[in-house]
């Protein structure tokens, strides 16, 4: 039986899979608020010992975790937890624990999703030879490069979403003034990601909220913009969600012109797949475009939402299982 775990700054997902020639088999999957728990070790417990029979002999792990991976080890980014993949398999019993930045786990998966599990938001003109690239927004906003070596794609870590944030018109000027002002600085992540759409949505509302805010427990602003917003019910929420899918596909097109991702790019992340009707809209495509002699480029592109929300977990899975197979 193989582990895999997607571990996100709101929620976790555990998994135990059952090993096969290319995409391993689920065989139970559960969902864990992560700040419920204060650390992995006791939720991987939890999760092993209510299955039927009792804990499972485990033959490999491994987690996408969010945050930079160094030597089989990270701090987390938005959750105060150390992973450690030493401890955690001396702590379980297991051979080896092998751990990914989560948006390399969601790389993973990449070569094993079906058409099904995808929605093409520009069908482009994939160049097979070409570089593909992922890029997530969740509660935080993560990236990956996906490098041709010549017979696979190979899923390389980043820490894109910490870089600065460009703003390109006036608004999104007075936008990084206002984050600068609480910050100290504005990056792609406090604009683009669920902690972005919550900047956003007291940004734009100012002292006019559509919603209480000092209401318990408090509103998940994400949300209540986005929703609002598709049904054109608060003029600041249709701002909130224009500001934020203009920028994210202004990323996107960045991290396709960084790493000229001609056999395409992906869309991850548990905001995408809620809003397909807004990025469908154009103001995504033309951010995406919009990048002068890179244009033209970039209409070749093929744009892909990953639509399965267990991508990342999937692709930890998918890592642990050909890890046994070379072993």
């Amino acid at each position: 039986m193989l582990l895999a775990g997607d571990v996100g700054g709101t929620k976790t997902l555990l998994g135990l899979f059952a090993r096969a020639p290319l995409r391993p088999a689920p065989v139970a999957v559960e969902s864990f608020p992560t700040l419920s728990y204060d650390g992995i070790v006791p939720m991987i417990r939890e999760f092993l010992n209510k299955q039927p029979g009792g804990a499972p002999r485990v033959e490999g792990a491994c987690f996408g975790v969010a945050g930079p991976v160094m030597a089989d080890s990270a701090w987390m980014t938005n959750v105060p937890w150390q992973v450690d993949g030493k401890a955690v398999a001396l702590a379980l019993g297991l051979g080896r624990v092998h751990l990914l930045n989560d948006l390399v786990s969601i790389a993973h998966s990449v070569s094993v999703l079906q058409p099904g599990e995808m929605h093409v938001l520009q069908e482009g003109e994939p160049n097979l030879a070409g570089n593909a690239a992922l890029l997530a927004a969740g509660t935080g906003m993560g990236q990956s490069f996906l490098f041709n070596d010549g017979r696979h794609l190979v899923p390389a870590p980043s820490e894109g979403g910490h870089a600065d944030f460009a703003p390109r018109t006036e608004r999104e000027w007075q936008l990084v003034q206002w984050l600068t002002a609480r910050f100290g600085r504005a990056e792609v992540e406090m604009v683009v990601s669920g902690i972005g759409l919550n900047h956003l949505y007291h940004f734009t509302h100012e002292d006019d909220p559509c919603v209480p805010l000092d209401s318990s427990p408090p509103p998940d602003l994400p949300r209540v913009a986005s929703e609002k917003a598709r049904a054109k019910s608060c003029p600041y929420c249709v701002e909130t969600m224009a500001i934020f899918v203009s920028a994210y596909g202004a990323e996107a097109g960045n991290l396709a012109v960084r790493t000229v991702a001609t056999r395409g790019l992906y869309i991850g992340g548990g905001i995408a797949p809620k809003n397909i009707t807004l990025l469908e809209q154009s103001a995504f495509l033309q951010a995406f475009m919009a990048k002068g002699p890179m244009t033209e480029m970039l209409q070749t592109v093929p744009i892909k939402i990953i639509t399965n929300p267990h991508a990342g977990l999937l692709g930890a899975a998918t890592v642990a299982n050909a890890l046994q197979a070379g072993a």
